[in-house]
Order: structure tokens, then sequence, then C-alpha cells
């Protein structure tokens, strides 16, 4: 089960609870905290949830912040020109993201994830567009995936430039709640699976000359809440799992950094809180009640693109001297005490 599995409980480094978890790291956890249950009743009519009556629900949902995430257009630049970019967890979401932002650079991208629908989708999407990409099914949790999936990359683009490992899933539950099986799982899938990836790509960033590998860690590893410790422990593993990589393989011309991003607006999330069927402006309008109480400093959840673009500037050669860095993008989720 990677982070494009349809049971994943939540992917690409962004959670949210639902309404028996504890608030979110940086929530101001004296104001009550809506549930899911309590924000559907207050916007459903007398005759049910109804476009409208969530259309005139959305006027009147008082923030304090911008809730709006601005108007997001890709950088004009062609940084990834002629080089093989390779994803993980890349069928939705933030990989996908990431995917048509590196092929509109210019990258030849080669990208993985369980859902061969959508991942042929997101292959013809790109190809549409001008951009060259190639959908390989692989599962991190299968070491000859793993294997299969980068030296395929590599036979069909002829080398390798540039990783980003993105993979990843969540279970949330007490820590004494949880099965073994279902530790192991989160553990196997976010770390080993981001270990397994790093093994295969190393020896063919080597031989290019060097590279770039950038890894999706949480704010969660940062500062997380009851609920979350398969998450978080695995999470956190993955910076020290980046650091150690990057002193290992500083020698071969290797950078490797952890992208820390906090909670993103995808598909998995709106999967996550059980809100996949609900209308879509309903939708927005619980969101935005959630991140008004959620994330303090922007009031939103941020967007796959604007978390996949920083993506590609830290894969990117602009700044050949960062390394061994956990770099946060979480519209100010943790910069609450």
């Amino acid at each position: 089960m990677t982070n494009d599995d349809d049971s994943a409980r939540v992917s690409d480094g962004g959670e949210l609870r639902n309404s028996t978890e504890a608030a979110e790291p940086g929530t101001a956890k004296d104001k009550p905290q809506p549930s899911r249950r309590r924000l559907l009743g207050t916007m459903a009519a007398a005759s049910g949830l109804a476009v409208g009556a969530a259309a005139g629900l959305a006027g009147g949902v008082a923030l304090g912040t911008n809730s709006n995430p601005p108007k997001f257009t890709p950088a004009a630049l062609r940084r990834f020109e002629g080089k093989t970019v390779l994803i993980t967890g890349a069928t939705s979401g933030i990989g996908a993201a990431a995917a048509r932002l590196f092929a509109a650079e210019g990258g030849r991208v080669a990208f993985c994830g369980r859902r061969e629908d959508r991942g042929r989708a997101v292959e013809r999407e790109i190809r549409a567009a001008g951009g060259e990409a190639t959908y390989i099914r692989a599962d991190v949790l299968i070491e000859d995936d793993v294997r299969n999936f980068v030296d395929s990359a590599v036979k069909t683009y002829g080398g390798l430039d540039v990783a980003f490992n993105n993979a990843g899933i969540t279970v949330q539950k007490k820590l004494h709640e949880y099965s073994t099986e279902e530790f192991d799982r989160v553990l196997n899938i976010n770390l080993r699976g981001t270990f397994l990836a790093i093994k295969y790509e190393v020896p063919h960033l080597i031989r290019r000359g060097g590279g770039t590998i950038v890894v999706t860690s949480s704010s969660n590893a940062l500062a997380t809440d009851a609920g979350k410790g398969a998450y978080t422990a695995s999470k956190r593993g993955l910076v020290g799992l980046v650091q150690a990589a990057a002193l290992d393989y500083a020698a071969n011309g290797i950078r490797v950094n952890a992208l820390i991003p906090g909670t993103t607006d995808t598909e998995l999330v709106r999967r996550a809180g059980g809100m996949e069927n609900i209308p879509d402006d309903v939708y927005q309008v619980m969101m935005k009640q959630w991140a008004g109480s959620n994330v303090p400093g922007l009031g939103r959840l941020a967007t796959a693109a604007e978390i996949a673009a920083f993506a590609l500037t830290l894969a990117s050669p602009e700044h050949p001297y960062l390394t061994g860095a956990q770099l946060v993008i979480d519209g100010g989720k943790t910069a609450h005490a």
C-alpha cells in the first residue's frame, strides 16, 4: 500500500484528523474543534446537503486569514532539460503534480504507483501536454518492484539525475491499539520503502557523476500529536535517513534533502476524512473551517502543486551547497507554539 492506494488514510506528508483524533500540532487548543459530523450537520439544509446551501455557508465562513490559495503559475524554466527524473508514489497528489512540473521543465519522468489506471492517465496527460513521462507499476513494499522500477527507468531514459522519493501512508490510533502488522506496514512503506529506493538509485547516480535526491517527510517529523506514533516515527526516521545519506554520498556529488510539507489538499486527504462523496462546495467549506483552526499561519491547506514546486526547487541545480537539510513548507503550522 503506497501513497496512491485507495485504502491509505493519508499521504504526501499531509494529514487530516477525523472527529475522534486530537488537534494537530500548532493548533490553538483552547478553540473548539468542530467534528466532521457537526460540520456536516451545520451545512445541511432542511432538505439535506445542497450546493446552494453550501455556497451560502461558504460566504459566511470567517477565518481571519486569506484561505484561498493564490493562482499557481508553473515556472517558465527548463531546469531539468534532458534530465531523467524518477518519482515514487506519483499517480495522484503531490507525486502526480511533481511529475507534471518536472516534465514541463524538460525532465524525462519515470514514475511509479500501484493504481495502473491512474498512472496511465497521468502519463497520457503529460505526453498530451508535450512532456515525456513513463508510468511503471511498482509497490515500494516489494524490493524486487523497487529494483525493477529504478532499472526500467534507467533503461528507458539512459541514466538517472534526480529522484523524488514520495510514497507514504499513515494509520492513526493510540500506540497500544496498533497491531504489529499495522505498525510495521507504516514503517515499511514510509521508511524502508525510501531506503530501498535510495539503495537502488544511488549506483545509477554515481555512474552519472552525481545528482539529487529529495525525500518527502512531514511536518509531523518536527511537531506531532496523539494518534500518530507510527507515522511520526517513520517521518522523523526519514530525516535521519536523509542526513546519513547526504554524508554517505557527498563525495559522489549526490545531494540529499528532506521536504517537510504541512497538510496538503489531495484526493487522499479528502478520502481520509471520509468526504469523498460529499459535494465539492461543501468539502471546500469544511476544509476552510478545519484549516482556520489547524493552520494558524496562512489558514489554509497547501495545494499539491505548491508542494511539488518546492520539490523541484530542492532538486534543481540552483542550490549546490544544499544537502542534508530539512526544508519546511507548511503555511506556518509548526511556527505556532
